[in-house]
């Protein structure tokens, strides 16, 4: 039987669907970050830079683009004989066909997998966070303790804890209580949605919660585990953490990258972030363009002004073009004149000469005004915005939308066009 001292389970099944039009056709791992890389890669990079070689990567939702962008490894060195990365969606047992309902649901329904391996901690890690994070560090700690299981917990600031599943903890570190988004945080270590569990522990717990429909971690296994007694520990992270959950959480922390000292950085040599790469072309910059503070992917073609923005491989942006505090996906296309303001393009979208994307004031969005907020423009992958239109604030668009659409040519603050063939 193969032997493993750690091997992770990560969750990248989950739709995110507070990033509205920006997932929906695609899961929210796979979303493209920082011009270069997708949300996955930070997960993925953190296993193999910690000497973890054995990742088991649970999709579900729309898994085509993370499948096809994880392949067998290889950008991450996880093209091993033994180990290395393996996609596990949900299939056909002998008697039933099952979704996964749940995190724990889904790490259940893979329990052979982990047999496999044997191995004698199991981390449990989500694929839709931003961080750089030494599992092996985590489990030294693991082991100092003598835990069955260890929590990763982040520090923030108490006014933010009601947000969060906040831990209280004694002296020891040890994990006393629970509270999930509570109204008066009496802690402000939030968990992290990070496990290591002693390999014995988890299958127990497991096992014998498989039958709770929709079982998730923070909600079942770990309070099923404290409650009987189990030795849970917080394992105190201070570094740069972000759940790039919500379209102004993964708009600002891309904007971050941008500062001349980046919160982040990206570029670190001894903790590099990998990703899969495609063969392309190298930038251009035209004559006329005027670029500041700004990521620029490769094959990108630039004439206009960039300033203060990312932009993704391929991206086309034309003579007289204007693009200010704005993500740009892979292969989009900005027209002559065209003036694009704190907006998120996502991959392959046509944007028509003169168009002005992200005008007026800002005004609730109608349809639902806790995803499109912040004042910003989102636009879904591979939608088509007609030349001369307008475009307001807290706004959403899917699909390839013609002059016809808009009402004189505006879609004004606050709305939402989703065309036949889009998804809101």
């Amino acid at each position: 039987m193969i032997k493993k001292e750690m091997i992770a389970m990560l969750l990248a099944g989950g739709q995110g669907s507070r990033l509205g039009v920006l997932t929906s056709n695609v899961a929210k791992p796979a979303v493209a970050f920082g011009g270069k890389y997708r949300i996955i890669d930070f997960s993925l990079s953190n296993c193999i830079n910690s000497g973890v070689d054995t990742v088991g990567v649970l999709t579900q939702y729309q898994p085509l683009r993370l499948n096809t962008h994880i392949g067998i490894g290889i950008p991450w060195d996880l093209d091993r004989n033994i180990g290395g990365v393996s996609i596990l969606p949900p299939h056909e047992k002998t008697d039933r066909s099952e979704w996964y309902t749940g995190t724990a649901n889904a790490v259940y329904q893979n329990m052979e997998y982990m047999e496999y391996y044997n191995p004698e901690y199991v981390l449990i890690l989500g694929g839709d966070h931003i961080y750089k994070m030494d599992y092996e560090t985590m489990l030294d700690y693991h082991k100092l303790h003598n835990a069955d299981i260890t929590l990763a917990a982040v520090p923030v600031p108490i006014e933010e804890a009601s947000r969060f599943g906040i831990v209280i903890t004694d002296e020891e570190k040890r994990i006393t209580e629970f509270e999930e988004k509570p109204l008066r945080p009496r802690s402000n270590l939030a968990s992290m949605g990070i496990y290591i569990f002693s390999w014995n522990i988890l299958r127990e717990a497991l096992i014998i919660l498989s039958g709770q429909k929709g079982c998730d971690f923070g909600k079942h296994v770990i309070p099923y585990c404290h409650k009987r007694g189990d030795r849970i520990f917080a394992y105190e992270y201070n570094g740069y953490w972000k759940d790039v959950g919500t379209l102004r959480a993964y708009w600002e922390s891309n904007m971050e990258l941008i500062d001349l000292i980046p919160v982040f950085n990206l570029y670190e040599e001894f903790w590099k972030i990998y990703t899969k790469s495609d063969t392309i072309l190298p930038q251009y910059i035209g004559d006329t363009a005027v670029i500041d503070r700004t990521i620029i992917g490769e094959g990108a073609e630039i004439y206009g002004e960039v300033h203060n923005s990312v932009i993704g491989s391929g991206v086309y942006i034309g003579p007289g073009a204007v693009v200010r505090d704005s993500i740009l996906m892979k292969d989009a296309v900005i027209g002559e004149g065209a003036v694009v303001g704190k907006a998120i393009v996502a991959e392959g979208v046509n944007i028509g000469a003169y168009a002005e994307l992200g005008i007026g004031e800002e005004v609730p969005n109608e349809k639902d005004s806790n995803i499109y907020s912040f004042g910003l423009v989102t636009i879904a992958e591979n939608s088509m915005i007609p030349p001369y239109v307008k475009i307001g604030k807290n706004t959403a668009v899917s699909g390839r939308t013609t002059v016809e659409d808009y009402w004189e040519g505006v879609l004004t603050s606050g709305g939402t066009l989703i065309k036949a063939g889009g998804k809101l």
